[in-house]
């Protein structure tokens, strides 16, 4: 009995002086020096209420140049391009994860004649995006503007389901409550990518 308690004792110290040991190894983290990197910049319209969230697509944008005009146009081009590629690239995988998921006679060509309604979809809603940050700077005659500009979710959702209840053929194979699903899964991954 006293050998058996003994037996625990040591076994119990042993376990404990293994565990200070590793402990007592671990490296400290070193704290990283950005000295030599330079100053860091805080970008004007591109805060974190300036990303892609739940509820909108968002994109950011910056132009320069030493005409207003010219640079306003470049930042417009750059933030609408960031905003059109999350758009597609969202449409993309909801399409993809969708016609894995549902049943149709030939699921390549519903697949197809999607991405391409989707596709005309996302133009017809980039007609209709609202800047909502604009800043302009002008440093010896040379002018920097940042934009951020967004589109609501629901506007785009509203668009596919109205331009699908056009289509006979899509119509049949599309399950609304399943793609908004889908969708919204997608804009919860997407508004989760923040940098």
């Amino acid at each position: 009995m006293k050998t058996m308690q003994l037996n625990k004792l040591m076994f119990g110290m042993t376990v404990l002086a293994t565990v200070f040991f590793f402990s007592s190894c671990k490296s400290k983290k070193e704290a990283v020096d950005y000295s030599g990197l330079g100053t860091e910049v805080n970008t004007p319209c591109s805060d974190e209420e300036y990303h892609s969230d739940m509820t909108h697509f968002r994109g950011t944008g910056i132009g320069e140049g030493t005409n207003l005009a010219s640079a306003r146009r470049k930042a417009n081009l750059d933030a609408n391009a960031m905003l059109a590629a999350s758009i597609n690239r969202t449409i993309k995988s909801v399409t993809d994860r969708y016609t894995q998921d549902i049943t149709v006679g030939d699921a390549n060509e519903f697949a197809e004649k999607f991405e391409d309604l989707t596709r005309s979809v996302v133009n017809q809603v980039l007609n209709n995006v609202s800047t909502v940050c604009n800043k302009t700077f002008e440093k010896e005659g040379k002018y920097s503007v940042y934009m951020a500009v967004e589109v609501g979710k629901d506007d785009l959702l509203n668009n596919v389901s109205s331009q699908i209840s056009r289509d006979e053929r899509l119509r049949l194979d599309y399950d609304k409550m399943k793609f908004e699903q889908i969708f919204n899964e997608e804009m919860e991954n997407l508004s989760n990518e923040r940098p």
